[in-house]
């Protein structure tokens, strides 16, 4: 069991008490005392044209029996909107290194057509391009992140499309815009300088890309309206001399955000990663392990960053993030389609925690990927439609988007499987502008409920109320036969005793709790 101490006063002190009848049990301590906001951008999301992301996701045939906007499925932009996504990354991935933004625009019969050689060797209509991106971010209700293409495009090329976006000018790219429907500029201000130039944007080493990128920002202009949030395309994984590059070679204000990815892989192998369906706890364990060295890449990470930027000007934004199994049997493997189990929900609750405790630097995020593709958000097949565990937990989460950060000290038992150990419990606060206090806690032990008391000396509370997911076992999934399997609940574990909260977090459960 790990020991911190207690923090000064002010600190809202969560016991798990020690060793009892009530079971495995530690301790959670909360400061009131922050400045930082946990950004809501944070719960960004990814749609990369790949597989059924775009395709049979997002845009529907037009004759297949759903509601719908042109051919934007309607039922998964209600779904999208209930959970507020803030942001969507588009159109890649490795994709939009190879994706030419003339080929998307104008009328639809006349576009080019292309093969993606990057996934699956499919052929492109581009029927979904530029405009109908922008329609989708317009239904949402979210703002549009855009990766521009690097790795096979031109600085002209990408000049031209952020003109074509954003400016309102008389020039002929602008009057383009309006021969095709739009008039008014979209005022676009996420833009990606690349992606994954590390690898399939390019295979650059980080010297060459930093001067790639400073001619490439240095003709991405800002127009009335739309001052433009530059992200560099950033590490893979634990590639810190990449970030030590980046962060010396760019100048800070030419820059808003420093891209990492990094893939929650079950067996720590690449070639055989791993069912999403068929595991045992030992490879469960193993899945967990590898998702917590989350908080030691964006630690480090960090770190690196602070030397050349101590102001905390250049956000680290984890755009590319989730768990990447073996697809499903039967599938196309350049699909990367896989089922959503309770563990990937353990994995969900466990990363935004992290990134909610990082939220001095890490202020923009974004899962990979929303539909169809890997660990997804939402499934379907034709006109059926199932929401996964994993969309649950950003149901959960969502009260903590442009919240107060409170920061959290834990000391919980230790979820041991041969002889390794993790904590078996991570957590994140916040506070709401209305005063409220949310809590989310993620145990990840599958066999012990934790017990936890809190004292609440800070916070004037009168009632607790929360909800929680969780399922028989770790493998269990929402399927088109049973799509409710796993669902949200009322969670009536936590209770009022005196001036003290009493919470019994179960197994392998996520429980997030409202204080007000």
């Amino acid at each position: 069991m790990k020991k911190n101490p207690l923090l000064h006063l002010g600190v809202i002190a969560l016991s798990l008490l020690g060793s009892s009848a009530f079971g495995q049990t530690g301790t959670l301590n909360i400061s009131t005392d922050s400045k930082t906001t946990i950004s809501k951008h944070i719960y960004g999301q990814f749609a990369e044209h790949l597989g059924h992301g775009i395709y049979g996701g997002f845009w529907v045939d037009k004759n297949l029996p759903v509601k719908k906007q042109d051919r934007i499925r309607l039922d998964i932009v209600d779904a999208l909107k209930k959970i507020k996504i803030p942001n969507l990354r588009w159109p890649g991935g490795c994709f939009a290194d190879e994706y030419h933004w003339r080929d998307g625009i104008g009328p639809a019969a006349q576009r080019p057509r292309m093969v993606n050689t990057n996934w699956g060797g499919i052929t492109e209509d581009n029927s979904f391009g530029t405009h109908e991106f922008l329609q989708l971010c317009d239904l949402l209700g979210c703002e549009p992140y855009v990766a521009g293409n690097v790795g096979s495009g031109t600085v002209d090329e990408m000049s031209k499309w952020i003109e074509y976006l954003n400016s309102n000018s008389s020039s002929t790219v602008v009057q383009l815009r309006a021969k095709n429907g739009h008039p008014a500029p979209y005022k676009v201000t996420f833009w990606g300088v690349g992606n994954e130039s590390w690898g399939c944007g390019g295979n650059m080493t980080p010297e060459y890309y930093t001067d790639l990128f400073k001619r490439y920002a240095a003709f991405a202009k800002d127009y009335p309206g739309a001052k433009l949030k530059k992200i560099a395309s950033g590490p893979n994984s634990d590639d810190y001399r990449w970030t030590e590059v980046c962060m010396k070679n760019i100048p800070n204000w030419l820059m808003s955000g420093l891209s990492l990815h990094y893939y929650t892989i079950p067996t720590g192998n690449w070639g055989k990663k791993g069912s999403a369906t068929a595991f045992d706890e030992k490879e469960y364990f193993g899945t967990m392990v590898n998702c917590l060295k989350m908080e030691e890449l964006v630690t480090k990470h960090s770190a690196i960053m602070d030397k050349y930027d101590p102001d905390k000007k250049v956000a680290l934004v984890v755009d590319e993030w989730g768990v990447w199994t073996d697809p499903e049997p039967g599938t196309n493997p350049g699909f990367l389609y896989q089922q959503n189990s309770l563990r990937d929900a353990l994995i969900a609750g466990t990363t935004l925690n992290i990134f909610n405790n990082h939220s001095d630097r890490v202020r923009m995020a974004a899962l990979a990927q929303t539909i169809n593709v890997l660990q997804a958000l939402i499934l379907t097949d034709k006109e059926k439609m199932i929401l996964t565990p994993t969309y649950h937990i950003f149901d959960m989460y969502k009260v903590h988007q442009d919240a107060k950060y409170l920061p959290i000290k834990l000391n919980v038992p230790d979820y041991e499987v041969d002889g390794k150990k993790i904590e078996a419990v991570n957590a994140s606060a916040s506070q709401d502008a209305a005063g409220k206090v949310h809590i989310s806690l993620v145990n990840l032990d599958p066999h012990n409920t934790i017990t936890i008391t809190t004292s609440l000396s800070d916070i004037k509370w009168q009632t607790v109320s929360g909800q929680v997911l969780t399922s028989a076992n770790l493998t269990d999934v929402n399927t088109f036969k049973d799509t409710n399997k796993i669902h949200l609940s009322a969670f009536n574990g936590a209770k009022k005793d005196g001036e003290k909260l009493v919470v019994a977090l179960p197994a392998k459960s996520v429980v997030t709790l409202e204080l007000k």
